[in-house]
């Protein structure tokens, strides 16, 4: 409906923001003349106003929440409208003219006001200190979490963002965080549009009510999806609602099994015209839960997904809004690196509309959390009647998403409870329990639900609610407790919906940018590195365990030593190990449904927990998921003594006759083994062939036996179509991960313009490991990969800034080489 004149109009320009003490001023009309009045946009912050008059980022970390903020706007309208605000952050009034007409506390709620307008008047928001708030009375809490302070949050319908210590910077929302729109301009103003899909009998059904501002006329209205039309019914004179019916629909899919495929949604009428509703998809969302009921399998139309993606922190943690541009760029990440689901965490808050559609556009499910975290929450009637509004408003909002795959009470919850020692018993809360699951039931309950993340399997009152096999584990074995690779088949992960958090460094160019933190001597390099409230230990520490484990590195001395060669492996190590622990969970014969790591997105610059940093780039954990969660992979897991065993993975809806070809190499380039086969890969399935079968003899594929010195440094599987030739999938292992062996694999680049963009074609004559490209002015849409001897790859190249200019000029290297290969345009 954007940009149709029934449309809301959306206020948001020639705003103005001010910041008082807290209490200062009763009114607007008590607000002193010489108050300095800042320029604001809105949708957008207190802080987000104040980082466009010029405030770097480390002077907006300060705690705008305790203080009172205003905003106004000169708005000219005449005759009865309504005035609509989208997220008020937090405690907040609405006066028109010398009117208070609203009082809002909670961020998460819609508020309407119907005023009748005569001519110019002056909107003025206050947003009120959370002082008072904090110190209210509501019951006491069985437990206090280490994770937000102060711990009295619980009481206040705020995002933790901001309030949570050494997980992101103490930027505190305040202001109008979603748009502000007036409502009925046109005698046809469309107030509301509830839009919801389901599948019945192969059919996809759409019902909808239209609501609108004004009183109608009752006209011939009809309801368009796709090539299905049907008449509508007006209930009332504001009111018209119906359902249509589109025969044999295409079904909505994760974009790794099938295309994502949407229907446009059209109102027309006489009056109206043709209206846009948007798009919708259909689609059906199980969960299987196994023979045992300790399981958690996504099923989408029938089909079960290996689920794997990321959690959501916020696009711009500064205005908690992202433009359409920015939000598509990182779908896009997401979709090539084959993540098929996102999480947004109870920590955080409930992401725009815009966020859902380009959700339904890429493919991507969303595993939403309801905005709860950690804390033991009040119980009280007024508080209850908050998180009815809140769910039952967002609920409504996203009914016509197709990508909405699992609604949960909120974060670690009962983690945090078990932790401190309580009893299962101890830890229930009616909300999660009781009052969410109802709401979901009555108004989405096609969306499966889970209590909390972590929670044990239904009924299983005895485990750990973070026990990982049974239920929603949040595993860190392999990362944060710094289990070895073992560990991940040992522990029997069913469903892991946090998991493989480490401090990832960003690359050289994002560094530079960041002169006083670039380098991890550096005082400020550890302002962004996350750690744990209160642990002794930070998620630098976590990655420095893999770098000394698994590539056998003196950490410290390196750090001093040779620090550009530390931060290249620092970055390479975090991709072998969650291409490790990936291709385990994906391996023929795992019980592991799904995996999504901690986190998608940097929060600051630094070494955050995201794979993609705060300027929008993929770091090199995204692209070392992108070897091992493409829908058609070939993944190799050491099985010791057995050899390798190659595991072959087909999600299209279609068989693939394909050759398996496995090379050993010695010195990067000289086959010493091999074998090959050919092999149909079933639709929707996984095939294992072991190492031993394909090379028709003995060979120490893992170097499990040691009969002398190890006869190869790699082994090289191709997956590849019979038909065309064409390559499928690659893998490779390396028998020893240690990197002390840095023979030179001879790179090369050339640079061309293919499809009016930039894009490297680089050559190696050795097996070159993790290739990666620097370049200040761009960035590689495919980076961190390693490359068999005599083989070329195209890479194509992404602008670091859209206005820029420069050419691309810059260097490949490989982690086994001693000198990169330059390029210039």
């Amino acid at each position: 409906m954007n940009g149709s004149p029934l449309a809301p109009r959306r206020l948001d320009a020639a705003w103005q923001c001010a910041s008082t003490p807290a209490g200062a001023y009763a009114t607007p009309m008590a607000l002193d003349a010489c108050i300095k009045w800042l320029d604001a946009q809105v949708p957008g912050t207190v802080a987000s106003a104040h980082r466009a008059a010029g405030v770097n980022d480390e002077a907006l970390a300060q705690p705008f929440a305790l203080s009172d903020h205003w905003y106004r706007l000169t708005l000219h309208a005449e005759g009865k409208r309504r005035v609509r605000f989208k997220g008020l952050a937090t405690i907040a009034e609405v006066w028109i003219g010398d009117r208070k007409l609203l009082e809002s506390d909670s961020m998460f709620i819609t508020n309407d006001i119907d005023y009748e307008f005569t001519g110019t008047t002056t909107l003025h928001f206050c947003f009120r200190s959370i002082t008072p708030a904090l110190a209210a009375k509501r019951g006491r809490a069985r437990w206090r979490p280490r994770l937000a302070q102060p711990a009295t949050l619980r009481n206040i319908r705020t995002t933790l963002l901001g309030h949570m210590p050494g997980w992101c910077p103490p930027v505190q929302a305040v202001g109008p965080w979603r748009p502000v729109e007036l409502i009925g301009e046109s005698p046809e103003s469309i107030d509301r549009v509830d839009l919801a899909s389901r599948v019945e009998d192969g059919d996809g059904v759409v019902d909808v009510t239209v609501r609108f501002f004004h009183a109608q006329a009752p006209d011939d209205m009809r309801l368009e999806c796709g090539e299905a039309s049907a008449t509508l019914v007006w209930k009332d004179a504001h009111t018209v609602t119906g359902r249509v019916r589109v025969p044999q629909a295409r079904l909505w899919w994760p974009h790794t099994h099938g295309q994502p495929a949407r229907y446009a949604v059209q109102l027309v009428g006489a009056s109206t015209g043709v209206v846009s509703l948007g798009e919708i998809g259909f689609r059906r969302i199980e969960v299987d839960r196994g023979p045992d009921n300790a399981g958690f399998r996504l099923v989408v139309n029938g089909v079960p997904i290996f689920a794997r993606g990321a959690c959501w922190t916020s696009a711009d943690i500064v205005a908690l809004d992202a433009s359409r541009e920015k939000l598509a760029s990182i779908f896009d990440a997401c979709r090539r690196a084959g993540l098929n689901i996102i999480r947004v965490s109870g920590t955080t808050l409930y992401e725009s509309d815009t966020f859902y559609e380009l959700a339904d556009e890429y493919g991507i499910l969303v595993w939403q959390d309801f905005a709860f975290a950690n804390f033991d929450y009040p119980s009280d009637e007024g508080f209850q009647r908050a998180v009815q509004q809140e769910a039952e408003q967002f609920l409504a909002r996203t009914r016509r998403f197709a990508s909405l795959a699992v609604l949960c009470g909120g974060s670690e919850v009962h983690q945090q409870a078990a932790m401190l020692g309580l009893p299962f018993d101890a830890y229930q809360q009616r909300l999660f329990t009781e009052q969410l699951p109802s709401i979901v039931a009555a108004m989405r309950h096609d969306v499966p639900y889970v209590v909390n993340s972590p929670s044990a399997a239904a009924g299983d009152t005895s485990s750990m609610p973070f026990g990982t096999r049974g239920g929603i584990t949040h595993y860190y074995g392999v990362g944060a407790y710094q289990r070895s690779f073992d560990d991940v088949r040992r522990a029997d992960v069913r469903f892991a919906s946090e998991c493989l958090a480490f401090a990832n460094v960003p690359d050289s160019a994002a560094l530079r940018l960041a002169p006083n933190a670039s380098r991890p001597h550096e005082p400020r390099w550890k302002a962004g590195v996350p750690r744990d409230p209160g642990a002794a230990w930070d998620f630098d520490d976590v990655r420095e365990h893999y770098l000394r484990t698994v590539y056998g590195v003196d950490v410290a001395r390196l750090r001093y030593e040779d620090p550009e060669r530390y931060l290249t492996l620092s970055r390479a190590v975090v991709a072998d190990v969650m291409g490790a622990v990936f291709s385990e969970w994906r391996r023929k014969g795992s019980s592991c449904a799904g995996g999504i790591v901690w986190n998608l997105l940097d929060v600051r610059p630094g070494a955050g927990w995201g794979i993609i940093d705060v300027h929008g780039v993929p770091k090199s954990p995204l692209h070392g998921l992108a070897r091992v969660l493409q829908p058609v992979q070939v993944l190799v897991t050491n099985e010791g003594l057995d050899g390798l065993d190659l595991h072959l993975v087909n999600e299209t809806a279609h068989d693939i006759r394909a050759r398996v070809t496995l090379s050993c190499l010695r010195d990067g380039a000289v086959k010493v083994a091999g074998g090959s086969c050919e092999i149909t890969l079933p639709a929707r399935g996984v095939e294992r062939i072991n190492s031993n079968g394909l090379l028709g003899a003995f060979f120490d594929t893992t170097y499990a036996y040691r009969f002398g010195p190890r006869a190869h440094d790699a082994t090289h599987v191709v997956l590849s179509d019979i038909a065309t030739g064409e390559v499928l999938s690659e893998a490779f292992h390396f028998p020893d991960l240690g990197v002390a062996d840095r023979r030179d694999p001879v790179l090369s680049v050339t640079v061309e313009k293919h499809a009016a963009r930039w894009c490297l074609n680089i050559s190696t004559t050795r097996l070159a490991r993790w290739v990666h490209v620097d370049d200040p002015n761009y960035y590689a849409e495919v980076d961190w990969f390693h490359l068999a001897p005599g083989s070329t790859r195209r890479v194509p190249l992404v602008a670091r800034r859209p206005d820029v200019s420069m050419k691309p000029e810059g260097e490949v290297v490989a982690l086994n080489g001693t000198a990169g290969a330059s390029y210039t345009a």
